[in-house]
């Protein structure tokens, strides 16, 4: 429904809209999105690009950690979903590609056909598990490799952006970390992003050794990467700053307040007013753009909401 809900005058397709964003020369700020609600919000914030968080797609649909539970199939069923539901460019995460540089290819033209703009790509050993989470282990070089060439010569558009995560920091070292994301970016990525650095130290040798490079930062609060404000950023240089965790953390801690008000109230006439009005939550998912196509294809429109 996206097309009717939202139509999008601009012909330009996503993979491009994200190559110009990454062009202006400053970070572009993508927080995650776990399903097609939090997209929504989003994009209604201002916010030029989304993030689609693999940690967060897990805890929404299993209620479980980032430990390698959910398929390829399931993944890019979700990025569909978040895809319909905005207009700004989605950026997902692809964990491994499920499987081998043959999967990779799958899942690459999965997640093109359902209108992602740029996906990552890790080397992570299977099972893989949040890179903040300890007991990660990666694959031989040259499979990675693999992998990353598997995955550009598999897209059918050119602008589609490649992101190529290593977690060999944790594993291997920082050293064996640069030398693998140099190597895939020889290997066709767009973007390289070195995950799970563990001081402000590394961040800065990474910078500096990939200088002239697109990087990735990832904001993770509470992970092993320490925070940096925004204009410290772009004194570095990250083209691509992710925020997996803060809309799906605020929206856990808000819920667990009001439930825990609502078991010991009965109601929630005590935090009704901290809660969106009814009608402001319909305008937050489209109700006045449902109301215009009832009345654009001769359906009754309702007099109310």
């Amino acid at each position: 429904m996206a097309d009717l809900l939202r139509p999008n005058t601009n012909r330009v397709s996503a993979p491009a809209r994200l190559r110009a964003l990454l062009a202006d020369g400053r970070p572009v700020l993508a927080p995650g999105a776990y399903d097609a609600l939090s997209a929504r919000l989003v994009e209604q914030a201002g916010f030029e690009c989304a993030y689609m968080t693999g940690f967060g797609t897990t805890a929404s649909l299993l209620g479980r950690p980032d430990v390698g539970l959910l398929g390829g199939a399931e993944m890019a069923g979700n990025v569909a979903r978040l895809v319909r539901a905005i207009d700004v460019p989605l950026v997902a995460d692809a964990d491994t590609g499920y499987g081998n540089a043959i999967n990779v290819i799958r899942t690459v033209q999965d997640y093109e056909q359902a209108g992602v703009a740029g996906l990552h790509l890790e080397d992570q050993a299977l099972p893989k598990r949040c890179g903040h989470m300890g007991g990660k282990q990666v694959v031989a070089l040259g499979e990675m490799v693999g992998k990353i060439e598997a995955a550009a010569a598999a897209r059918r558009d050119p602008d589609l952006v490649l992101v190529a995560r290593t977690d060999a920091r944790a594993v291997e070292g920082l050293d064996a970390a640069l030398h693998r994301i140099r190597s895939y970016r020889q290997a066709g990525a767009d973007l390289l992003f070195v995950e799970a650095l563990e001081s402000v130290d590394e961040i800065e040798i990474v910078a500096r050794e990939l200088a002239g490079e697109a990087l990735v930062f990832n904001w993770a609060e509470g992970g092993r990467t320490p925070p940096l404000p925004y204009e410290r950023l772009v004194e570095l240089g990250f083209a691509l700053v992710l925020m997996p965790l803060t809309a799906l953390f605020a929206a856990t801690r808000a819920m667990q307040t009001a439930l825990a008000e609502l078991r010991r109230a009965g109601t929630p006439a005590t935090i009704v007013d901290r809660l969106p009005a009814f009608d402001e939550f319909l305008g937050v998912i489209g109700l006045p753009e449902v109301r215009a196509l009832e009345a654009r294809f001769g359906l009754p429109v309702p007099a109310d909401r």
